[in-house]
């Protein structure tokens, strides 16, 4: 686990026990005693891949810095019987309150791994992989693509600073796709390996390859038409298709032999795993 990722987690854990808790969880407060403690067990109760357990963790620890954790999975892994997760002890009150907010996160960004787990099978044995995108949760960025390479898809950019990918928009203000290649390289040299180009039709293909773009977004292409676009870049540019793609297009869209396939569903769309957290009173 990186350091950024852990101080950008620790900070996303402030923010939902703040926006949790508020002035104190009046139920916990009222029926707990303060010097109780207590022990939890989080169960994995569907099919899936677990990630984010330091997000939960992180929830416990905030509320009871003396919070003790023993993990009884591994990360990254599919599991088609699910299980126990993760044992916490500590104060039942901080384990009563963060209850929900761990559940929360792991869920989720489990839930994003189970479903990059799932694509990145449907494209087994082809010579496609599946990228995820920028529809991510706000804030939940640098989360959501770590569990999607948990699962076993691969990243796409991180963000509008880390590459280049110019789309129709930018290609109708710029004036044009070769104008539009032209200005992001002068601007940004440093990242003309990554230059990637948005094309619809023939001509557009056309006229990005004569500009060198070294990759192509193919957007909202049919398998007729990405196989067509296969055959007439011949390898001379990396091609990505996007657009509406779901598990039941995977296979099919890898199969006419382009490089990447986007989906966005990976983070925007993905079902929360089903967990559950059951607290047992120390004596």
């Amino acid at each position: 686990m990186s350091s950024t990722l852990d101080a950008d987690t620790a900070a996303l854990v402030r923010a939902a026990l703040e926006e949790d808790v508020g002035t104190g969880d009046v139920t916990t407060l009222a029926t707990v005693d303060a010097d109780a403690n207590a022990d939890a067990l989080i169960t994995q109760k569907a099919p899936g891949v677990i990630y984010g357990l330091h997000a939960a963790e992180a929830v416990f620890a905030q509320l009871d810095p003396g919070a003790r954790f023993e993990r009884l999975v591994e990360e990254g892994v599919w599991r088609e019987q699910g299980g126990a997760v993760l044992s916490i002890s500590g104060s039942a009150q901080a384990l009563l309150t963060g209850e929900r907010t761990a559940l929360n996160f792991l869920a989720h960004l489990s839930g994003v791994a189970t479903l990059a787990a799932r694509a990145a099978r449907e494209v087994r044995g082809t010579t496609a992989k599946v990228l995820d995108t920028r529809k991510t949760t706000p804030g939940l960025r640098a989360l959501e693509k770590a569990a999607v390479a948990a699962g076993g898809a691969s990243n796409h950019r991180a963000g509008l600073y880390d590459a280049i990918l110019i789309k129709e928009n930018h290609i109708a203000a710029a004036g044009g796709i070769a104008q539009a290649i032209e200005r992001a390289r002068e601007l940004a040299p440093e990242l003309a390996d990554t230059l990637e180009v948005e094309v619809r039709d023939e001509d557009e293909i056309e006229q990005a390859l004569a500009a060198g773009a070294p990759r192509l977004l193919l957007d909202n292409m049919d398998e007729t038409r990405l196989r067509a676009a296969v055959e007439q870049v011949a390898g001379r540019a990396e091609l990505e298709a996007s657009g509406g793609v779901i598990l039941q297009t995977l296979r099919a869209l890898a199969q006419t032999g382009i490089e990447w396939i986007s989906m966005g569903a990976l983070t925007h769309s993905a079902p929360a795993l089903d967990l559950s957290l059951i607290i047992n009173a120390q004596p």
